[in-house]
C-alpha cells in the first residue's frame, strides 16, 4: 500500500479532508500532517513538516492545500529534493509528473472546486515520470 503525505492550512482544511477520504477509499495509506481544524495557522509549518517527511523517505509523494496553493508551493520548493507543482488543471498535473517528476502537488482550495481537485489528483497520482531528456533537466534543478 502506497503512502501519501497530506497537509494543509486552515483555508485548505476542508478540501484536505475530502482528499483524505478519496485517497483512503482508493487504498492509499494517508499520513495527515495537519492542520486539523479551520482555526487560523501558518502554512509554512505544514509544508516544511510534509517535505521533511519526504526527505526522510516516509512517503514518495505529498499533497499540500492552502487557499491559493501559492504559499504552500513557495514554502515547499525551498526544501532540497522537493519539486512542488501548483496545478490548476489536469494538463499541468500531467506535465508536472511526466516532465518535471514533481513529488508534491499543491492545490488552491479557493481557486478550484472539489471535482476539479479530484480530477487533478487522479491525473497526478497516475502519471509516471518519462525520464529521458527530462531527467537531465530535473538533475539540473536538483543541483541548485
Amino acid at each position: 500500500m502506497e503512502h501519501v503525505l497530506l497537509g494543509s492550512d486552515h483555508a485548505g482544511f476542508g478540501l484536505k479532508e475530502l482528499i483524505k477520504q478519496k485517497l483512503n477509499s482508493q487504498g492509499y495509506q494517508v499520513i495527515d500532517v495537519g492542520c486539523f481544524s479551520e482555526e487560523s495557522c501558518d502554512y509554512p509549518l505544514f509544508a516544511i513538516d510534509l517535505c521533511k517527511r519526504i526527505q526522510k523517505g516516509d512517503a514518495r509523494n505529498g499533497i499540500l492545500v492552502c487557499g491559493t496553493g501559492i504559499g504552500m508551493s513557495m514554502a515547499a520548493n525551498r526544501m532540497k529534493g522537493i519539486r512542488a507543482a501548483l496545478c490548476a488543471n489536469e494538463y499541468q498535473a500531467r506535465m508536472s509528473r511526466a516532465h518535471n517528476d514533481s513529488n508534491v502537488l499543491c492545490l488552491g482550495s479557493r481557486v478550484i472546486g472539489q471535482d476539479l481537485a479530484f480530477s487533478i489528483l487522479d491525473v497526478w497520482l497516475n502519471t509516471e515520470f518519462e525520464g529521458g531528456r527530462h531527467k537531465r533537466r530535473v538533475d539540473l534543478i536538483e543541483s541548485i
